[in-house]
């Protein structure tokens, strides 16, 4: 069996379009061309690929199989373009990135070494700091990118000069003592007997938490403070209060004596990468190197990648 590729992505129009007359529109030919092409595809395959009704086209089950055959070639040529791109980008040079723990550890550490191998001519250079210090940092031309997050109901003012991409919206959860009754909303919260854990003033998690104890009306003073998810853990086991913690830092985390609530009504942490507006260039080793941190987002488990 000989199949033309060619007719296979016009297959592919037709049932991405509905119907022969829609899918030369979009192909830019005649109705007549593309109902020729259809018909020397069946020809080549050996059996119908359409059912014309008065409602359109629709495809037989061997129409449905080529034309996801047609789709994978599609997706194969679009990730060789990519690749294709950054063969022909300058990729010699350093990138510096900053950003947080939990998508550090997440979703750049464990990707160093194929980067590395993809791209042996890049080096990809990692700075763990807080916002506002990379964010200076990146001013001064020493960062190239900087991850940075923030509750999704807070506000994350964009300077002029940079620009932002948004890469991940996760949800909040809600972490307490092993045994605890848990909440089954955020209404509810209001009958947990243990303090809120407190975090970084200017921190995503710390507006969480007063987000949602404006929702709920409690104002409970925090008792202990954390910067490290595993030191909220420790705190959470021993009975000392309940943690709001993103989803993507408990990833690969285990500790004894807590209990992980999706709670609804907490609401969700944004990701988003910035960087200088005049250096957002893709064909360029920071842009490549961008590319490849949306690439490791949308591997994630568990977690919805935002689509820009």
């Amino acid at each position: 069996m000989d199949i033309d590729p060619r007719r296979v992505q016009v297959l592919l129009a037709v049932a991405r379009a509905g119907g022969v007359l829609a899918a030369a529109d979009e192909l830019r030919q005649s109705a007549s061309a593309v109902s020729q092409q259809i018909a020397k595809l069946e020809r080549e395959v050996g059996r119908p690929l359409l059912l014309r009704t008065p409602q359109g086209s629709v495809l037989t089950a061997a129409g449905r199989v080529v034309a996801e055959a047609a789709d994978e070639i599609e997706r194969s040529l679009a990730v060789a373009r990519d690749r294709l791109r950054e063969a022909d980008a300058a990729l010699d040079g350093t990138v510096t990135i900053g950003g947080f723990t939990s998508f550090l550890q997440a979703v750049i550490v464990p990707r160093l070494a194929e980067w590395r191998e993809r791209h042996p001519q890049l080096t990809v250079r990692l700075v763990e700091d807080a916002p506002a210090q990379l964010m200076r940092q990146m001013r001064r031309g020493d960062v190239d990118a900087t991850v940075l997050e923030f509750d999704a109901d807070s506000e994350l003012p964009l300077p002029a000069t940079m620009s932002e991409e948004p890469l991940l919206d996760e949800p909040w959860r809600l972490v307490v003592p092993a045994g605890t009754l848990v909440p089954h909303d955020a209404e509810e919260l209001r009958l947990l007997s243990l303090p809120w854990l407190g975090t970084d003033p200017a921190g995503a998690s710390s507006a969480a938490v007063e987000r949602v104890q404006r929702l709920v009306g409690t104002h409970r003073r925090a008792v202990h403070h954390y910067q490290e998810t595993q030191t909220a853990l420790s705190l959470v086991a021993a009975g000392e209060g309940v943690a709001v913690l993103p989803l993507l830092a408990l990833q690969g985390v285990a500790h004894p004596g807590v209990e992980t609530v999706d709670v609804p009504g907490l609401g969700t942490r944004r990701i988003v990468l910035r960087r200088l507006a005049r250096l957002s260039a893709a064909e360029s080793p920071a842009g490549t190197v961008v590319r490849l941190i949306r690439e490791a987002v949308a591997g994630l488990d568990e977690v919805e990648p935002v689509v820009p």
